[in-house]
């Protein structure tokens, strides 16, 4: 019988990786057939170095220490190559916690020189937002994207998206004159149809937390007598979208729960297959 391959790496120099690789083999037959004739045969790689990577038609950039991945990719050569697949070659890729701050064009709270980014969302996430890691915390969160939407949350040490970007076809020099924080170099993209289609597409605003005043107010019993500058204040911005670059604050990795990772292999599918078919 004719089957579809599809190969989606896990970044695996740190972190979650593991996790994330149980999650896709258990979500993988979950998945409904795209086509019953031709079924999708599904590999699952860990990847560490640039050959790996180019085996890859999709990535996950896992949680962990995002300084730490981005120090052992560059020492390995693998961080240009990382930038080709997301920037160049637009390739699908997702990063959860660690990998959000790694695919944002900007980050704050960090010294210059001490983190490298990859870049492809035009975002600017605040690292460690909420606090250390005895801050960590669950929560019910609510993604229109699932069905049913209510998701289980895991914070730990999580960054979340601070500012939207304006779209830019370079850097983000602006970002690069605030205190303490670094962007993504500029990448090209390819050219071809396949890619042309993910470039200069809005950041989607995917999943919110209510902000800290409102938690605050419901774990206290507060009954809707929050004050107006209470009531303004926004929710925190946990997962983004911006062409075929997912990214998340929190780590679905660490539950059992297969859903979010059901709904993006199946992103994954349709667009290996489309770029397939243009070949």
């Amino acid at each position: 019988m004719s089957m579809t391959p599809i190969t989606v790496g896990v970044l695996a120099l740190q972190g979650a990786f593991l996790e994330h690789l149980t999650l896709l083999h258990k979500a993988a037959p979950s998945l409904p057939p795209s086509n019953p004739s031709i079924p999708t045969q599904w590999t699952f790689t860990e990847v560490r170095t640039p050959a790996e990577l180019q085996k890859c038609d999709a990535l996950i950039i896992p949680g962990g220490e995002s300084t730490t991945m981005s120090l052992v990719a560059e020492r390995s050569g693998l961080l240009e190559e990382l930038r080709g697949f997301v920037k160049t070659h637009r390739k699908p890729t997702w990063g959860t916690c660690a990998g959000l701050i790694l695919l944002s064009e900007s980050a704050n709270r960090t010294k210059k020189g001490g983190q490298s980014l990859i870049g492809g969302l035009d975002v600017r996430v605040n690292r460690n937002h909420f606090g250390r890691q005895t801050e960590s915390f669950e929560t019910s969160l609510h993604l229109p994207f699932l069905s049913p939407s209510s998701f289980k949350g895991i914070f730990i040490r999580a960054p979340v998206v601070e500012k939207i970007l304006p779209l830019l076809t370079g850097e983000q020099v602006a970002e690069a004159l605030k205190q303490d924080t670094v962007i993504a170099p500029s990448r090209a993209a390819a050219t071809n149809s396949a890619v042309s289609k993910h470039v200069n597409r809005p950041v989607e605003i995917m999943a919110t937390l209510p902000g800290r005043k409102a938690r605050l107010g419901v774990l206290l019993g507060h009954n809707g007598d929050e004050g107006e500058e209470d009531k303004k204040e926004a929710g925190d911005i946990v997962a983004v979208r911006q062409g075929n670059v997912f990214g998340t604050s929190f780590h679905p990795e660490l539950t059992q729960d297969v859903r979010i990772h059901i709904w993006w292999l199946e992103g994954v599918r349709e667009e290996i297959e489309e770029r397939r078919r243009a070949t």
